[in-house]
């Protein structure tokens, strides 16, 4: 108790504020900019915490983490281009509402979405951290298999008004994701003789050509205008905060997804992306309106914002408890415990206690000061809509060239994104979703890992996934996923 007390007082000093504030302020900057993703920001400020106390150097990590992930819902809303890939999923009903001049209530929803998801994670970070990591061990790479299977199922039924071209796009992402060298053979695969392709298709110079090169490429046709319809005005945007109404309405979505989201982020390697995809396919599932989705639906935007913030504190729970790192950002948060001498795992709960705390309730004030600023800002922000497009599209293309040569600071990235971005800008056009062709090259090298070792593991016997009680309980999720489209279509009379 001694130590939970002293973690909150630590956190309530003014230099502590301070580190806090700017690492927020930070982090949604960074989430917002395409190409500097939280992996990214958190890995940027290491250097400067060399010189701080553990408690603020904890502190500001922390901050730039979870404000990161919120940011990038700023630009998939206003500009369809994801800052980071855990908001793919929210760009779908965002841009949408944005074009038709309500981009201030999409940000607003999904800036208290995100404040709900965050604060969740914190309470299950407090509460059960050490018993609920214990779940994570039970995943073996059988259910790591099927997981992202999963996760490709419910992507292709969602995001595509015809899940043929959805299942395609995706098998495309598949392929792709098998270029680089074979992490079991170390021999190499479609990498035409390019060093650059030994580690796989980069996945942020893909992300940013496929969302945000396409869409400078879009706007800056000249029959495009801005993002807004011509008949649209921005008369409904100044409500920075949703009617009530629409609270009340997504709030139950909201406490969903980010039971959805810890949960997920539990998981190694499982990630944003994989928790803000099943969330919205959970809330376009149980929605009086489905139809409505990806058309401009709050509710999707709550669901997609409250997961993949959520995913944050739950990604710590095995990150702090058990060493095991929830994923590469909290990979790289574990080089900053180490610079400063701690270990992860239980030490930290008994001989860093205090320090530990004070990262905790950190977090807890990062999402109030995300939430309050992002409510704050985003009536005025969303006025990027008024941009004509011949000015807003090479602005786009702009920051996403410099973002993606920052990443490793080579011009292929920057070739490769825009060979992403006129792919991209066709997919839109012949209507090939371009959502499962990313969420398969994130999964694609997770599933095929999990699936050979799963193999390997059992002498290529293929019944391994159906003697395990939590993989029959994930094959159960892959059937429903893949029936339930095959239903609504059929009650519907669409077509295939």
């Amino acid at each position: 108790m001694d130590a939970v007390l002293t973690g909150l007082l630590n956190v309530l000093t003014i230099e502590a504020m301070t580190v806090l504030v700017i690492g927020t302020v930070a982090g949604m900057i960074i989430g917002a900019l395409p190409g500097l993703s939280s992996t990214m920001g958190v890995a940027l400020v290491i250097p400067i915490t060399f010189s701080m106390s553990p408690e603020n150097s904890l502190i500001l990590l922390g901050a730039v983490y979870v404000s990161s992930v919120y940011g990038g819902s700023i630009t998939a809303i206003l500009l369809r281009t994801p800052g980071t890939d855990a908001s793919i999923a929210t760009a779908l009903d965002g841009y949408p509402l944005a074009a038709a001049g309500r981009g201030a209530e999409a940000l607003g929803m999904a800036t208290v979405a995100s404040l709900v998801g965050g604060t969740f994670s914190v309470v299950v970070l407090i509460a059960i951290a050490p018993p609920l990591s214990k779940v994570a061990l039970a995943f073996g790479p059988q259910e790591y298999t099927i997981l992202a299977i999963f996760g490709m199922v419910t992507i292709v039924g969602v995001v595509s008004e015809n899940p043929l071209n959805g299942a395609i796009t995706a098998f495309a992402g598949l392929f792709l994701a098998t270029v680089g060298l074979d992490n079991f053979t170390g021999g190499q695969r479609y990498t035409l003789g390019m060093s650059e392709m030994f580690d796989g298709i980069p996945l942020l110079p893909a992300l940013i050509g496929l969302f945000s090169v396409s869409q400078a490429i879009a706007l800056s046709l000249p029959k495009t205008g801005g993002i807004l319809a011509d008949d649209v005005s921005l008369s409904a945007t100044g409500r920075g905060l949703p009617a009530w109404l629409n609270l009340r309405r997504c709030f139950r979505t909201m406490m969903k997804s980010s039971v959805i989201g810890s949960i997920v982020g539990i998981l190694p390697g499982a990630g944003t992306s994989i928790a803000a995809f099943i969330s919205y396919n959970e809330a376009r599932r149980t929605s009086k309106t489905p139809e409505k989705f990806g058309k401009g639906e709050l509710e999707g935007v709550a669901a997609s914002e409250a997961a993949n913030n959520a995913v944050t504190g739950g990604t710590l729970i095995p990150t702090l408890t058990l060493g095991i790192p929830g994923n590469a950002v909290t990979a790289v948060f574990i080089g900053g415990l180490t610079i400063h001498g701690m270990i992860p795992g239980p030490k930290l709960f008994t001989e860093f206690a205090d320090v530990t705390y004070t990262l905790i309730f950190s977090l807890f004030i990062a999402n109030i000061l995300f939430g309050v600023l992002g409510l704050l800002a985003g009536k005025y922000i969303v006025h990027v809509t008024r941009v004509p497009g011949g000015i807003l599209g090479p602005m786009i293309m702009t920051f996403s060239v410099l973002g993606t040569y920052a990443l490793r600071n080579n011009m292929f990235d920057v070739g490769l994104a825009l060979a992403f971005g006129f792919i991209g800008f066709f997919m839109e056009r012949w209507r090939y979703p371009a959502a499962p062709f990313v969420i398969a090259l994130i999964l694609g090298p997770i599933l095929e890992v999990n699936f050979r070792r799963s193999m390997q593991i059992s002498n290529w016997d293929i019944t391994t996934f159906f003697t395990r009680p939590l993989s029959l309980a994930l094959i159960a999720l892959v059937i429903a996923a893949v029936l339930y489209p095959v239903m609504q279509r059929r009650k519907t009379g669409a077509s295939f």
